[in-house]
């Protein structure tokens, strides 16, 4: 199983959310991709990832996450021991995310979208300082990414495969280049 978790304020609406899913459709694998809409509360989020995932074996879960959903899946592959794609992943959202308190929009829709104070302590309480079993993460980084800092990225997971693309975007708007590439790491044998 696929389980894709999006990043701050935005949905299972986002361009990199939906490619997957359609590509997966289209190869009728569909049933095996996941992607829930994330609430705000970091510690809200990582209970409904951990509540999908409760029933498949780690051997067989893959996690992609996406800027915070990202972070989120390094926390939730350090715990299960599954695999886990990281596109342009938030390494400390605490830091970044603390201007972000208050009620905002959402990305994909006009709904409020309100993260609380209290989040930002439910990030601090998700941090990874290290990863352990590199083999089990590919990150994706993109050098033009204008919201964070690809080098961050980079020294957080040493001895991961590392695609690290020149220019580019935090969204990745080129996603569709790397998708063959991200759907092998999830379909490859588990500790290849």
């Amino acid at each position: 199983m696929i389980l894709y978790l999006h990043g701050f304020k935005s949905s299972p609406q986002s361009f990199k959310a939906q490619l997957i899913g359609a590509t997966l459709a289209a190869a009728g694998r569909g049933n095996a991709y996941q992607c829930p809409q994330l609430p705000a509360s970091p510690a809200a989020a990582i209970a409904l990832a951990l509540q999908i995932a409760a029933d498949v074996p780690p051997a067989e879960l893959t996690l992609i996450g996406s800027s915070l959903g990202g972070y989120y899946a390094t926390w939730i592959a350090e715990r299960l021991g599954c695999r886990a794609v990281l596109l342009n992943p938030a390494v400390q959202p605490p830091r970044a995310l603390e201007q972000y308190v208050g009620v905002s929009t959402a990305y994909h829709s006009d709904q409020p979208f309100e993260f609380k104070r209290e989040y930002v302590d439910e990030l601090r309480a998700l941090a990874v300082p290290a990863i352990t079993r590199p083999a089990r993460y590919f990150l994706i980084a993109a050098t033009g990414d204008a919201v964070l800092d690809w080098r961050e990225m980079q020294a957080h997971y040493p001895h991961a495969r590392q695609m690290i693309i020149e220019g580019s975007d935090h969204g990745l708007s080129d996603f569709a280049n790397y998708l063959n590439a991200v759907l092998a790491f999830c379909d490859a044998p588990a500790g290849s």
